[in-house]
């Protein structure tokens, strides 16, 4: 048996044999409080399964990570832990048709957020748990079958510390000191859950009348840490949930079924969210400790109903295998925002699906690791790995045209038969597939084919023919592909012409065409006035890169803070950014366009955008002797952006925590340093905790704020999220000793939790500090093979992306990196994808500054 990396075949091999029929859990928490043996901390783990085997006789295994097992036993018959326990697997010989086994185990609580994660709150030493599974870490809780096709009801009862309370995914009860809850409907183990501790805790409820006259009634329930209680506004949580509820159940026809809806939010939590079918986890920042943006509260409700999406999408009806993960994800990302812009007051989502969503999907998809959105996965750790932008946001983006292809009302009516026919059961691609045929009447194989099972992602070019009296005699769209993924697919788009009037860029005509193969003439738009800018995908039905023709690029070089439309604009951000990665935009130009343009933009999630882009063109993108002139003039433009928005408005805020990131020279410094100390004031701006310690980073990557002066920050904000703030910013000093320090901490122990893993890394690649960190290129090479072998998963993603020497943006770095993957062909796979990728992201860079460098 290999261990803990379950592959594909093996899940196969084993759901050909088996079939659960129920879960009996009981797990001791008490050991989550005082004093630790030594050794790892650990609780009891009892589990009962019951199951049935199609071949008397035959073997099989079940899943389990503890330290130690004190007892198994298979039909009554008592075997010995140390002859089928092997640390990840129980081997389970001379099976009957019915079965019982029942594993008696010590599990360990997590520091690495997988599996029963312990936290401790610095505030008030208050001790919290809560589990986390996908894919594959509820063994390290409980034993079992740990494939989503073994679905089974579970039973949870659960002892825990006195004074506290447990919640699971069904209805709980405290009878005689023990929690017993209510059993589920059968459900695949990744979402089963417990969250346990002191949490504070908020009620509601939703109500709607069924087409039968029937009440369905929902307990809803919202809970967070004590420490934030203050800060958790639960009333607008509730409010796009029952906004949520009310969109979903009009359109699946399928009532929620899984009694309660919770909603719990949860420190060090390594995800956004998980979709646990009555007790749904969230990363505690989407509890906003100070001020934020709009598109703050956009993201938490776009999350809220993401996971939403998944009582029906992954929890009522699941993928076979990790192949189909996308059935899931992508229709979670598509529905979140169908949802936030059809239900919630955030009715413009399509703009920020089309910026940040589809930036992160076109950045994937141009990634050596690309690969179609049904990928092929071949073990755990190929399905750890592919939680990706192609997972979500290509797909996403895929089935959003996908309802453009079939329409709106046959998309809703293959999903409503897509819940009644595999209620509770598994899936895969074919099984969505004919349920669409049937309600669209088209053939799904050849769309499928183009969009679900190549990779790559198309570009879109307009061509446009004027004739002598300057109107539009021909305009076609050329589409092309990579050479190393050569498909064109057939876009449904529409091309929008633009022509500026007064001092506004506004369309004037508009044309959808389905472009097929390489060239596509649009027959409607012959006649039209020559356009002063074309734009493909207008009103972004399709998945494609833009890209301009000469006149329409010089239009928006002039002139793209005059076009009126939000969606056009941001979609033509977007372009120019993947113009910059692709090198045919010098990164400077890109620059040049946000201090032009960026202050006039209304909408604040692309605003935040442009800054976050602006940023990487400067670490990554300008020519290397640029960028202490791009550093002054990017400071120089927040700094008059700060000074020019709306006291107290959002700009304002967004401004001031651009201006920190792009700080440096000692005047700005020196402002920062004043805006913290009361010295300085700039009218409107509220300089509250959170975004005093976004001025305290840089300030301390630049030498000015030491150790005495985040101690005293950390003093006035003893919270586990000032501890986190602290921590990233001890690690940003500009001082050999503190990276050497980071460095043993997060490669030579294993003693951080994963949320100040992320933090130290965060602190340790400062852009300004290229010359500190040289030294840790070799060392990184040198170090990464044990790491991923020593610690769990998520740990070594972490450690392998976050310290990959991407500032030391060389030949030789890159040099470097290939001469690790030729010496190293035979290390783990997922681990050669990430440096795989690191390597690909500093190439692009690298054409990138040449491309700037040529410019200049």
């Amino acid at each position: 048996m290999p261990g803990e990396n379950l592959s594909r075949d093996e899940a196969r091999e084993r759901a050909a044999l088996l079939a659960v029929d129920g879960y009996d859990v009981s797990l001791d928490l008490r050991s989550a409080v005082g004093a630790a043996d030594d050794g790892p901390r650990t609780f009891r783990s009892v589990t009962t399964v019951r199951f049935r085997c199609n071949e008397p006789g035959a073997s099989t295994f079940a899943d389990l990570i503890a330290p130690s097992v004190t007892a198994v036993s298979l039909n009554g018959r008592d075997l010995d832990p140390g002859a089928v326990f092997d640390g990840s697997r129980i081997l389970l010989e001379d099976l009957a048709a019915d079965n019982e086994l029942v594993v008696d185990a010590q599990c360990a609580y997590s520091r690495t957020g997988e599996g029963m994660h312990r936290f401790v709150d610095p505030e008030d030493d208050e001790v919290y748990l809560y589990t986390q599974y996908e894919p594959a870490d509820s063994r390290r809780v409980f034993a079992n079958f740990e494939q989503p096709d073994l679905k089974a009801p579970f039973r949870f009862e659960v002892r825990a510390p006195e004074g506290w309370t447990v919640w699971s995914n069904g209805v709980g009860e405290l009878t005689d000191g023990v929690w017993r809850f209510a059993e589920t409907k059968p459900i695949s183990t990744y979402i089963t859950c417990v969250v346990a501790g002191p949490y504070h805790y908020v009620t509601d409820a939703y109500e709607r009348t069924l087409p039968d006259g029937s009440t369905l009634r929902i307990p809803l329930g919202a809970l967070c840490r004590k420490g934030l209680a203050p800060h958790f506004d639960a009333d607008d949580v509730f409010l796009v949930t029952k906004q949520g509820l009310d969109f979903f159940h009009e359109r699946f026809d399928y009532p929620y079924p899984f009694g309660k809806y919770d909603q719990a939010f949860v420190p060090e939590y390594n995800l956004g969210a998980m979709e646990n079918p009555g007790l749904v986890t969230f990363r505690e920042e989407f509890i906003f400790r100070g001020k934020v943006t709009r598109a703050s509260y956009e993201g938490r409700a776009n999350v809220v109903l993401h996971e939403m999406a998944h009582m029906w999408f992954g929890d009522l009806v699941t993928m076979e295998w990790w192949d189909d993960l996308w059935l899931k994800e992508s229709f979670a990302d598509f529905m979140g925002a169908f949802s936030l812009v059809g239900a919630t007051r955030f009715t413009d989502g399509w703009i920020t699906f089309a910026n940040r969503r589809k930036a992160w999907a076109y950045r994937a998809d141009q990634l050596p690791s690309t690969h179609p959105i049904t990928a092929d996965i071949h073990d755990l750790q190929d399905a750890k790995l592919n939680f990706d932008g192609i997972t979500y946001a290509k797909g996403a983006s895929v089935l959003k045209q996908l309802v453009a292809y079939v329409g709106q009302d046959a998309f809703l009516e293959g999903a409503r038969r897509y819940f009644k026919r595999h209620a509770y059961g598994n899936t895969r691609l074919g099984d969505l597939l004919s349920v669409l045929e049937e309600t669209s009447g088209r053939d799904m194989g050849a769309w499928a084919r183009a969009w679900l099972q190549t990779a790559g992602v198309n570009s879109l070019t307009p061509q446009v023919l004027l004739s002598t009296d300057g109107r539009v005699e021909e305009l076609a769209v050329l589409q092309e592909a990579a050479e190393s993924h050569p498909e064109l697919r057939p876009h449904r788009v529409a091309v929008g012409l633009y022509r500026r009037e007064d001092d506004r860029l506004v369309r004037y005509a508009r044309a959808e065409a389905d472009v097929d193969g390489a060239r596509t003439v649009v027959t409607e738009l012959a006649g039209a006035q020559a356009p002063d800018l074309v734009l493909v995908n207008d009103d972004d039905l399709t998945y494609c890169k833009i890209r301009f023709d000469g006149t329409s690029l010089e239009t928006l070089r002039k002139h793209l803070g005059a076009m009126t439309d939000p969606l056009a604009r941001a979609l033509c951000w977007s372009a120019l950014w993947n113009m910059t990665r692709d090198a045919l935009l010098p990164a400077r130009d890109f620059i040049g366009l946000v201090l032009r343009f960026a202050g006039r933009e209304s909408d604040i999630g692309v605003l935040q955008m442009l800054h976050a882009w602006s940023t990487s063109s400067l670490v990554h993108y300008v020519a290397p002797g640029w960028r202490p002139t791009g550093e002054r003039l990017l400071a120089e433009g927040a700094l008059r952006e700060l000074r020019a928005a709306e006291p107290g408005s959002e700009h304002q805020l967004a401004w001031a925590r651009f201006f920190a990131t792009t700080a440096s020279a000692p005047a700005d410094l020196r402002l920062l340093r004043d805006l913290l100390d009361g010295a300085e004031k700039i009218e409107g701006l509220d300089v509250d905790q959170e975004l005093r310690w976004a001025f305290l980073e840089p300030l301390a990557a630049h030498g000015v704020a030491d150790e005495s002066v985040l101690a005293a920050e950390l003093a006035r904000d003893d919270t586990a999220s000032g501890k986190r703030h602290q921590v990233r910013c001890l690690a940003a000093r500009p001082s050999a000793a503190v990276k050497g320090q980071a460095w043993a901490q997060l490669v030579e122990s294993d003693a951080l939790s994963n949320a100040l893993v992320e933090a130290t890394i965060a602190g340790f690649a400062q852009p300004s500090q290229r010359e500190l960190l040289a030294p840790y290129a070799a060392k990184y090479f040198e170090a990464i093979e044990r790491v991923w072998s020593e610690r769990s998963i998520q740990i070594g993603m972490s450690v392998v992306q976050g310290l990959f020497p991407a500032l030391l943006d060389s030949p030789a770095t890159l040099e470097a990196t290939d001469a690790w993957l030729a010496a190293h062909e035979q290390a783990a796979p997922a681990l050669r994808r990430l440096v795989l990728e690191a390597r690909d992201d500093l190439a692009r860079g690298l054409r990138g500054q040449a491309c700037d460098a040529a410019a200049g």
